[in-house]
């Protein structure tokens, strides 16, 4: 069983940037991949991008054009989301999920566990 709980939202302005948190329990999250996704009001839920267990990653191109990138820390079992120049479609409530020895898998049912989700607001 894996618990994940992200931090790291909250409101900004558009040009800003955020670095969200996934932190994870767990002895064997380095054999996790970490997905994160978004959802905005009335939408469905949007892949956004993975790092893989191997350290591999893969971005939604067309909702983050190069602005976000992932990485992760083993010794500190956190996955972190920085986006930068974010704007007003970025607004929505950020999910990290885990999947075990994953490859990149960008639907939800590609995941077994999921955090609780962090709020990040744009203002424009």
């Amino acid at each position: 069983q894996m618990q994940l709980v992200e931090s790291g939202g909250g409101l900004v302005q558009a040009g800003d940037s955020l670095r969200l948190s996934c932190a994870a329990s767990g002895r064997t999250f380095s054999m996790y991949t970490i997905g994160w996704f978004r959802q905005a009001p009335g939408k469905e839920r949007e892949f956004v991008g993975v790092i893989t267990w191997k350290g591999g990653t893969l971005y939604n191109v067309d909702s983050v054009k190069g602005r976000f990138t992932i990485s992760r820390d083993n010794a500190k079992n956190t996955v972190y989301l920085q986006m930068n120049s974010l704007n007003a479609e970025d607004t929505a409530v950020y999910y990290c999920a885990a999947r075990f020895y994953g490859g990149v898998g960008s639907a939800n049912v590609d995941y077994d566990y999921w955090g609780q989700g962090t709020q990040v607001t744009v203002s424009s």
